[in-house]
């Protein structure tokens, strides 16, 4: 089963990290913060984007990366980053690999980037453009790893609420269901 971890190295946006948190809930992968946070986690503005979930995200704090480090030996770990020499679909990501991301103002300290520049990705993006906002970059590639490995462990259709899908192709009429059957 794919065990993926996102990490992110001293995030400053409270909102961010609650949308980040509910996508690793939805994802069932495992959410890793390097402090200094800008931020408190028991502030609304995290637990409002992250709603209800944020009870059911599996989170580890880490006091520096030194500390994620000692704690994470051996960890595979790609560096997302907008300074890289490869894009984010080039590489293929193990089942229990570990991608950064850094804090929104500054990304990932550059000393720490040379120590990783063959797992550094980037998104590519047009123009001049920084950077994406965080919680969509960190959706953006953790999907890619998802999907290399299968969406292991992730439910792969959906479900209408008041309709069936019907199983015949090109049958257009929708069976409504019945509140009972919701």
């Amino acid at each position: 089963m794919a065990e993926l971890n996102i990490v992110l190295f001293e995030p400053e946006i409270p909102s961010n990290t609650g949308n980040i948190g509910r996508t690793c809930v939805a994802t069932g992968t495992r959410l890793h913060l390097i402090e200094p946070l800008g931020f408190h986690l028991t502030e609304k503005a995290v637990k409002r984007a992250g709603m209800d979930y944020w009870g059911d995200l599996d989170v580890r704090r880490y006091s520096n990366y030194e500390d994620f480090l000692e704690k994470n030996p051996g960890a595979k770990i790609y560096m997302a980053t907008t300074k890289a020499r490869q894009t984010y679909t080039e590489v293929h990501y193990e089942p229990d690999c570990y991608i950064m991301f850094g804090k929104e103002s500054a990304g990932i300290p550059e000393e720490i980037l040379l120590q990783n520049k063959e797992t550094a990705v980037r998104i590519p993006m047009t123009g001049e453009t920084r950077s994406l906002n965080l919680s969509n970059s960190v959706a953006i590639v953790l999907y890619e790893a998802l999907r290399q490995n299968q969406f292991d462990h992730m439910k792969l259709e959906g479900q209408l609420h008041r309709y069936e899908w019907q199983s015949c192709r090109g049958e257009k009429r929708k069976r409504r269901r019945s509140r009972k059957e919701w």
